[in-house]
């Protein structure tokens, strides 16, 4: 799989700045663009909409949708025709969503793991141009098919943390979709429980995408990405993320990299971050 680069987009920006942050991320020359829907934000479905208006080539990734918040039709329809509009430019990332905030949006589901698979395995059928039939615990269709099809394949993969959503996106999906709650070392260790899944439907085209904390500034880095990790409680504190001189960065990725990820996505750290200052910060290194 070919290295590349992104940069994630943090709903908790104001949302008027994504346009200009896609342009200039686009300019500095970076190949993707995340987007998180963390409830309750931003819609990731929206954002990708004007990503794409605002670049020309821009690869934009949705990570993650909440499988619960929107049926799978919804979903495919939405994304079937993105991709019909923009094709090979657009690629998905679905979870089961963290369970609070599915309750708290009265969506929840006895077996979050199960209704991850059956909609996973709907979704990527429907862009695939199937007629899908499926009487499961959650996700029912009686001949649904798409009436848009997108010329060029949508990669649907599965962001999670546990082994067991891990495992199930090695087992059925297009690629995984790691969070920055990762030292190099314990990367290895969550690709171990997707390995044990399997390599997906396409073993070549299989992706491996992280979203790495970043700090590229020469002040304090230590303590700013210290600071983050005790946020997300990972360990060992020192081991966490990517900052400071741009061969600092280089080294930083590199573990990464050799942990077998493919996909590098630099996420700015830290309370009410600047976007367009953390791209023009990248972009000088």
């Amino acid at each position: 799989m070919t290295q590349r680069y992104g940069v994630v987009w943090r709903p908790d920006g104001d949302p008027r700045t994504l346009a200009p942050f896609c342009e200039q991320a686009e300019r500095a020359g970076f190949e993707e663009v995340w987007l998180w829907e963390d409830c309750f934000l931003q819609g990731g479905i929206a954002q990708a909409a004007v990503a794409l208006m605002a670049t020309r080539s821009l690869v934009v990734g949705i990570g993650v949708l909440p499988a619960p918040l929107r049926s799978v039709v919804a979903t495919a329809l939405e994304i079937s025709t993105l991709a019909t509009m923009f094709p090979g430019r657009v690629q998905v990332g679905i979870g089961h969503g963290v369970q609070d905030w599915m309750r708290q949006a009265g969506v929840a589901v006895a077996s979050p793991l199960t209704y991850l698979r059956e909609y996973v395995t709907a979704l990527r059928d429907l862009l695939a141009g199937q007629t899908v039939d499926v009487t499961g615990d959650y996700v029912r269709l009686d001949a649904v098919h798409l009436d848009w099809v997108p010329d060029t394949a949508v990669p649907v993969l599965i962001g999670g943390t546990g082994p067991k959503t891990l495992a199930l996106a090695g087992e059925i999906a297009d690629g995984v979709l790691l969070d920055c709650q990762h030292t190099a070392a314990s990367v290895t260790t969550a690709l171990g429980h997707v390995s044990h899944g399997g390599t997906g439907r396409d073993a070549a085209g299989f992706r491996r995408v992280m979203y790495l904390a970043c700090a590229p500034s020469l002040v304090d880095v230590g303590t700013r990405l210290v600071e983050e990790a005790r946020r997300w409680h990972v360990t060992p504190e020192t081991d966490f993320g990517v900052g400071g001189s741009a061969e600092a960065i280089r080294d930083g990725v590199a573990a990464y990299r050799a942990a077998g990820i493919d996909t590098v996505v630099f996420q700015p750290i830290g309370t009410d971050p600047d976007p367009m200052e953390f791209i023009g910060s990248l972009q000088r290194r």
